[in-house]
């Protein structure tokens, strides 16, 4: 019999362990310690092997060790109830599964936290804003359409000096003058 120290283990299995199975032919009560012993079963060892099944897989074991024991159980009591109780008194532990593509879908979903959602946003919102500056500062608008009109003719206006500059304005202008009283 492979011995593993009760407590190592701890005190969980306790209420499975030492609850009753039943009586035996001699009438001699019998627990579930004592019934994996006769069998030469590490009783601890079962129980955490047993925990650590499905129930329907547990019980199933259990109901076979029961009725496989040398001096069974009063006859009068099915080995399959008898396992029943007595695994619902085993500590549960979460099994170990293979999640399936939908449920990791939803807790992906359910992972991503409000702050995160929050961070997101404000990037994207950022990145938008920041883009549309970009395009507005890099906008050329069309050349402007110069609306003065230049005298298609040599008649210069009488209110309008010619746009020599510098010295030969004044002379231009003199000589305009001069010209213009002439013909009066």
């Amino acid at each position: 019999m492979r011995s593993t120290s009760p407590s190592r283990l701890g005190s969980e299995f306790n209420d499975f362990l030492f609850a009753p199975v039943g009586e035996d032919r001699s009438g001699m009560l019998l627990s579930v310690l004592s019934a994996l012993a006769r069998q030469d079963i590490d009783p601890w060892q079962e129980a955490a092997n047993l925990a650590g099944l499905p129930r329907v897989t547990a019980t199933r074991r259990l109901a076979s060790l029961i009725a496989a024991l040398p001096d069974e159980p009063s006859a009068d009591r099915d080995p399959g109830t008898i396992a029943a109780r007595l695994i619902a008194l085993l500590p549960r532990r979460a099994s170990v599964s293979i999640p399936s593509p939908k449920t990791l879908l939803k807790a992906s979903a359910v992972t991503i936290s409000p702050a995160v959602t929050c961070v997101i946003s404000c990037v994207i919102v950022m990145a938008v804003m920041l883009g549309t500056q970009l395009i507005i500062a890099n906008y050329q608008p069309p050349a402007a359409i110069d609306n003065t009109h230049t005298p298609v003719s040599g008649t210069i206006s009488k209110n309008t000096p010619p746009s020599n500059g510098g010295h030969r304005r004044a002379s231009a202008l003199d000589n305009w003058r001069n010209h213009d009283r002439r013909q009066d």
